[in-house]
């Protein structure tokens, strides 16, 4: 019997049972008090009075009337700058340790974004929230004795003067516990190592010495981990390697495009674990098995607020109008897309975070990521968001028993008309014209300003099928390999020309 594990699973049940659930709305009030409290002295606070929103009757309200809507582009620009410079006393008390460098999924350079000692602690206490939830799994107790493999970014932070600068991934896995270094894997050695190809290989090649219960990461990249170490060690699938691998923490993007090719890598199921952990911070987690909705985490140094999902608040580059209503905790319903904004304890303020999100169950504070506000195709009123994009072509694949991870589209003129163009990414023997009708079909019944923009300005659907592998090699030309960086599904037609360019000279 796992006696370590029966213990370890004891002490997390025991700690659900004791940890009282915090009331949301009071959470995020008490949130909204303690940043403004501690920011009230910096030139961000003096400057916006932060003094005189703590004195109002209504802390909420006057704070998202006095505060206007910050990107990351308008707060570095007005803010940030500052920060980056290694200036004191910005929009948080102090100076940060770390920078997470972000290139996003659309940014033409590298977010430089503030991490604090209060962010890294908001993070660790996240992990354990998210630990704690595993007892509503139904796991066994040896589970809890078995490594974790986290695929990330690079550990090795570069030095710059007073602090150093890394992805959020390899920031976190640089400052994990004491107690956990002997569960972590690939290890701090293989985890140093920049070169994702490299670094993976170092993966397969030790593979076989580790007991691995559980996978974290992005999930293209770690198909493609998972597809190296099958091929290096000559099996037919992952549980061949690892036969205790039981649960996925996935994060970072929606794992649905994902789950046909990630599950054909896999000797039997396991269960999947949503996280949502950004740069800006970690939002939410998955509490319970019976859904892949998350639950917002209230009390934990963010505030939240929500902006519906409109087109007539959305500027071209995703970011909001000025006069964009919003609306807080307590106002929100279910089944409605909401553009997220953060206040967080690293100095974000009203921060437009760039996912769009909807609650699933209000009550429970459950939400799932619905896309991003960069990826929403509307050039001719097709009002195409990704999870509408998603849900197409899932239809695709269990239509034509095909695999189809990755994907991306723009809208583009062919004889003076806009056509949406959609490269694909599937080894599958199905005719382009069929995917095609289909995805056209599935859009249609899907979205009615679709249909109104087909039989109007938008005059086809065209499909090319590019082999998948063809996506991360795109992604290592122009940012690079691993890490958190995403694929965008939405292209302008500057960035899809360069795309085709690619595929032609790599395919």
């Amino acid at each position: 019997m796992a006696i370590f594990g029966s213990i370890i699973k004891s002490l997390i049940d025991l700690r659900e049972n004791l940890v009282p659930e915090t009331e949301p709305l009071k959470a995020q009030e008490e949130v909204l008090k303690k940043l403004l409290k501690k920011a009230k002295d910096t030139e961000f606070g003096k400057h916006y009075n932060f003094e005189a929103i703590l004195k109002s009757d209504n802390i909420p309200g006057n704070f998202a009337d006095k505060i206007p809507y910050f990107d990351y582009h308008k707060l570095e620009k007005d803010w940030w700058h500052r920060v980056q410079k290694g200036e004191e006393n910005i929009t948080w008390p102090g100076k940060p340790p770390y920078f997470a460098v972000s290139s996003g999924t659309t940014g033409k350079k590298s977010k430089r974004i503030p991490v604090t000692n209060e962010m890294l602690e908001a993070i660790r206490k996240a992990g354990i929230k998210q630990v704690s939830a595993l007892s509503n799994f139904d796991l066994p107790s040896d589970f809890f004795e078995k490594e974790i493999m986290m695929l990330g970014s690079s550990t090795d932070l570069q030095s710059e003067g007073d602090h150093a600068e890394g992805e959020i991934s390899g920031i976190s896995a640089s400052n994990i516990p004491f107690w956990f270094r002997g569960y972590y894997k690939p290890g701090e050695d293989i985890a140093k190592i920049e070169d994702w190809d490299e670094r993976v290989a170092r993966i397969a090649e030790n593979a076989t010495k580790w007991d691995i219960g559980a996978l974290s990461g992005i999930p293209s990249w770690l198909e493609l981990m998972m597809k190296k170490v099958i091929e290096y060690n000559q099996v037919e699938n992952i549980h061949e390697i690892w036969p205790n691998l039981r649960v996925y923490a996935s994060g970072g993007v929606a794992f649905q495009p994902y789950e046909k090719s990630f599950n054909a890598l896999l000797g039997r199921p396991i269960t999947v674990i949503d996280t949502y952990l950004a740069s800006e911070g970690f939002l939410a987690i998955q509490e319970r098995p019976e859904t892949h909705a998350m639950k917002l985490i209230l009390d934990n140094g963010i505030y939240f607020e929500f902006v519906p999902f409109n087109t007539d608040y959305i500027n071209q580059d995703g970011s909001l109008k000025e006069d964009a209503p919003v609306i807080s905790l307590v106002d929100v319903k279910e089944e409605i897309d909401y553009v997220l904004l953060i206040s967080t304890v690293s100095g974000a303020w009203r921060y437009l975070i760039g996912d769009t999100i909807k609650f699933t169950d209000v009550g429970r504070c459950e939400i799932r990521i619905t896309g991003r506000t960069k990826f929403f195709l509307n050039v001719v009123g097709s009002q195409l968001s990704v999870n509408k994009m998603n849900d197409a072509v899932q239809q695709l694949e269990d239509k034509f028993d095909i695999k189809i991870p990755e994907f991306t589209i723009a809208a583009v003129r062919i004889n003076g008309e806009f056509h949406h163009h959609w490269y694909l990414g599937t080894e599958g023997q199905t005719l382009e014209e069929e995917l095609a009708q289909a995805l056209d079909g599935a859009l249609k019944n899907a979205n009615k300003n679709y249909k109104v923009a087909r039989s109007k300005a938008l005059k086809g659907v065209k499909v090319t099928k590019v082999h998948p592998e063809i996506f991360p090699e795109w992604s290592a030309a122009n940012k690079k390999k691993g890490g958190q960086v995403k694929m965008e599904k939405v292209m302008d037609e500057e960035k899809f020309a360069k795309w085709e360019k690619f595929v032609r000279e790599n395919t």
